[in-house]
Order: C-alpha cells, then structure tokens, then sequence
C-alpha cells in the first residue's frame, strides 16, 4: 500500500537523525554491527507504511464509532484488528505515562499573568514603549 492510497503524499518520512540515533543505541550492544544509510532510509520507508496503516484503520473504527478524533482506544482496537495485538500492552503503558505527566503538569504562567498588571496597563506601557523606540528612531541622525 502506498501513501497515495491513505489520500497521503510521498513527503511522508521520519527525522533521519532521530531514526539513526535509536538505531544507533540499539545496535550500541552489538559492537562492530553498523547499519547501512539505505537500510535506514528502507526502514524509515516501512516505519511511514506501519504508521499510515494503523492510522488509517483507528480512523475507519472512529468513524464506525462517529467519532471526529481518533482516541487510544481507537488505535488498541486498530492495532488488534491487523493482527499487532501483540503491541497494545506497550501502547496502554506508554499512553498511562503520558497521562500521568499530563495530569502533574502545573500550568505555567505567562509573562503576563505575572506581571500583576491590567490588560489596560499593559497596552499603556506598550505604547509608551512605542512612543520612546520611535522618538530614539527619528532622533537617530543617518550614518554615512
């Protein structure tokens, strides 16, 4: 199955440095083994493929379910239905992990929100600034 068949484009790939990179550490125990750059480009090309296909049967399931987003579920389900139910447990574990990091996540302020200031203050102090950086500009006399 090509990309065109998923409605994809040929531009579909995977950073190759990351790709060389897991390569890398898990050939790191073999030591002499090496890996060819075409062997991972072919890899990069089955990786693509594996990933189109999962991705477009959890689409088909969400759509089975009149769903608009494709959920964990959607991809177990999908990952079972090609004959990869091998894979779920690993899924489930990496997607409780994420979850997990999510929820502990404190939400971050923003520069604004530490400020202390007033939306009102705030445009105030922006156009002083404005006002300044342009009177700096206009005083500035031309290099020659």
């Amino acid at each position: 199955m090509s990309d065109r068949e998923f409605g994809g484009n040929d531009d579909l790939s995977l950073p190759k440095a990351t790709v060389q990179k897991i390569v890398t550490e898990i050939l790191h125990a073999d030591a002499g083994m090496t890996f060819a750059k075409d062997t991972r480009d072919l890899l990069i090309e089955c990786c693509v493929e594996f990933i189109t296909l999962i991705s477009s049967e959890a689409n088909e399931i969400a759509e089975k379910d009149a769903k608009k987003t494709i959920a964990c579920e959607h991809v177990r389900a999908a990952l079972e239905e090609l004959d990869f139910g091998d894979y779920v447990p690993a899924i489930l574990e990496v997607a409780a992990d994420y979850k997990k990091q999510q929820a502990s996540r404190e939400k971050k302020q923003t520069k604004i929100e530490k400020s202390g200031l007033s939306e009102e203050q705030l445009i105030a102090a922006q156009e002083e600034l404005f006002r300044s950086a342009q009177g700096k500009f206009n005083s500035a006399t031309p290099q020659q």
